[in-house]
Parts: structure tokens; sequence; C-alpha cells
């Protein structure tokens, strides 16, 4: 069990982009359906938030392979106090009376009018998704003995973007106005085709990141006496 008071190195930084990426793809990217005419496909819609969110389901692999699920369970955190701050700053701003000469508070409110609704899904889908992948990998790694490191990094990963992808755009979207119900449907679905295999192609730069930073940080946790408890920051 690593040791919750030991300073690392990189672990700010990694806990630092983890919420940057969480924040972002989850205010800027996912009101906006994209379709792409993909070859052998054909035409393929898709959440914009999608091309971006899967990075932090990468950083979570990272930070519970490398730190511990007692050190990722704290950025969650620092993720979900990010998103409620981006929040609560959109919602004042947009409520604020514009000034006579400003003529785009339409389009203002329709950009973040529904932030709120928003983060609200995305805090509870991503804490459902991201301890769910957490936990997960951690078990994973105690009862393989930290063998088969990318295997669990996908089997960890399908577990988690499932249960995101079923309650984030449901709790988002559905009787929104923002987009039809029907594709609602369609974007949990290739949201989470679409996660899952951003998640394998990243996997050899994944797998190189979380060697460089065990040797780097001198750790390689394993949780055999974890409290798992996600409350418990």
């Amino acid at each position: 069990m690593p040791n919750p008071l030991r300073a690392y190195r990189y672990f700010d930084l990694v806990m630092t982009a983890f919420v940057v990426v969480l924040v972002c793809s989850n205010l800027i990217g996912p009101a906006k359906a994209a379709t792409l005419d993909l070859p052998l496909i054909g035409a393929v819609t898709f959440g914009a938030g999608v091309l971006f969110f899967p990075v932090s389901y990468i950083f979570g692999d990272i930070l519970t392979e490398v730190y511990g699920y007692a050190q990722a369970r704290r950025v969650i955190w620092a993720g979900f106090a990010a998103l409620l701050f981006a929040a609560l700053m959109a919602a004042i701003v947009v409520a604020l009376p514009p000034a006579p000469s400003w003529p785009n508070q339409t389009v203002y409110e329709i950009a973040f009018g529904n932030t709120w609704r928003i983060a609200g899904a995305s805090m509870i889908a991503y804490f459902c998704g991201a301890f769910v992948n957490s936990y997960v990998l951690a078990k994973m790694k105690v009862a393989s003995a930290g063998c088969n490191m990318r295997a669990r990094f996908v089997a960890s990963t399908v577990a988690g973007e499932a249960i995101d992808s079923a309650l984030f755009y449901p709790l988002a979207f559905y009787n929104s106005g923002i987009m039809p119900n029907e594709l609602v449907a369609t974007l949990v679905i290739s949201q989470f085709v679409t996660k899952t295999l951003v998640e394998i192609a990243f996997l050899p730069v994944t797998t190189r990141i979380v060697t460089a930073l065990k040797r780097a940080e001198n750790e390689d946790a394993f949780d055999r006496d974890t409290d798992f408890n996600p409350f418990r920051v």
C-alpha cells in the first residue's frame, strides 16, 4: 500500500492535466453532436467531447496504476470541485444583465445556459464511472500480481466507460431541447464504443508513461489494504 504522506515529483502535474481535460471535455464538447464519414463504416454521429474525454480515463489509469486508488480518489474529487466551480461561474455570468450595447446574450445563454445540467450529469456519471474504473483496475492488479497491464487497462475502461456513457447523455440531454431524444441513445452507444477504442489506441503511450513514472517516482502501488470507500478523501 502506498504511503499517503509521501511527496511525488510528478503527481501534481498528472493531477493538473487530469482536471484540465475533465473540465474542458465536459463543458465544451458534449453539447455538440458531430458527424464524420469514415471509410468502410459510413456516417458516424458522436458527441464532440469524445475526442478528448477518454484522455481523462487514461490519466485515471495512470494514477491508479502508479500511485494507487487512494491518490486517484483525491484527484477525482479535485476534478469534481473544478467542475462545480466552472458551473457556478457560468451560472453567475449568464445571469448577470447584459450591457445594452452587447447583443450576444442569447447566444451566450445557448452556449452556457445548460451548464448546470451538463455539469451535474457529468459529476454523477463521472463519479460512478471513474471510481468503477479505478476500483476494477486496482483489484485486477492485485489479483494478477501486476501482470497483464494492457488487458487490465482495457477491462477497467470498458467497465467505467459503460457506466459513464449510460448515465451522462440521458441525464444531460434527455428532454433538454439541445438535441433530439432519439439522438441521445445513439450517442450513448457511439460514445462507449469510441471511448473504448481511443483507450485501446493510446495503450502503447499509456503503458510507456506508466513505466516511466514508476521508475521516476520509485512507486508501483498495490491496493491490498486500501479502503475503497469513494467518499473517504
